[in-house]
């Protein structure tokens, strides 16, 4: 584990990311994009604002909420003032807003591109997990959604994933679209050719 966060921060997000809302937006997630993190912290300009992105860009999660993002991004903010550098701090806050439309925010250039498009594909690298991972994924995000019907839910999902689709790349960075692109096409594909 890091040791980027004091205890009593490392707490409070495990706790956050422990709340009963949460089916695939867990802890497990986060571990998840820290074993991708560990791959490539030699490549990154600023590990430390990547790193405290990673811990905080779900830390806020309310699946009916909008703003899940500028929430988390708030909470890291004000939790980590103490604890990170203040041109870290703002760069991880930027990388986590940039999740609700997974683009790099607008004004990067050079390494801090970079770094924003290694964060981003690492946040999406679900969608390029082997098949009974990406079922298992798409099965908790539809309990994370229990509030929402069957038919409305689909719908949702559809346009969202439709939208991936459309897109020129998924992947931004040049280490992770090789290996991400292709599978995720497949993954997305297949879910929305599933039967309703």
């Amino acid at each position: 584990m890091s040791n980027l966060l004091p205890a009593p921060l490392t707490e409070d997000l495990r706790r956050r990311y422990g709340e009963p809302q949460r089916h695939y937006h867990t802890w497990a997630h986060v571990e998840a994009l820290l074993g991708l993190f560990a791959e490539v912290r030699e490549l990154l300009a600023d590990p430390i604002a990547v790193e405290a992105a990673l811990f905080y860009h779900d830390a806020v999660y309310d699946p009916r909420a909008v703003d899940n993002e500028a929430q988390s991004a708030a909470l890291l903010r004000r939790d980590g003032a103490a604890v990170v550098a203040a041109d870290s701090l703002e760069t991880a806050a930027r990388l986590i807003e940039a999740t609700a439309g997974h683009q790099p925010p607008p004004g990067l250039s050079g390494a801090a591109l970079e770094d924003a498009r290694l964060f981003l594909d690492m946040d999406l690298s679900i969608l390029a997990a082997p098949v009974p991972e990406f079922a298992a994924y798409e099965a908790a995000i539809r309990r994370e959604y229990a509030h929402v019907d069957d038919a409305a839910f689909r719908q949702g999902r559809c346009r969202f994933l439709e939208g991936l689709l459309q897109r020129e790349k998924l992947y931004h960075s040049d280490h992770f679209s090789p290996r991400f692109e292709g599978p995720a096409r497949v993954n997305i594909a297949r879910a929305l050719a599933a039967p309703a």
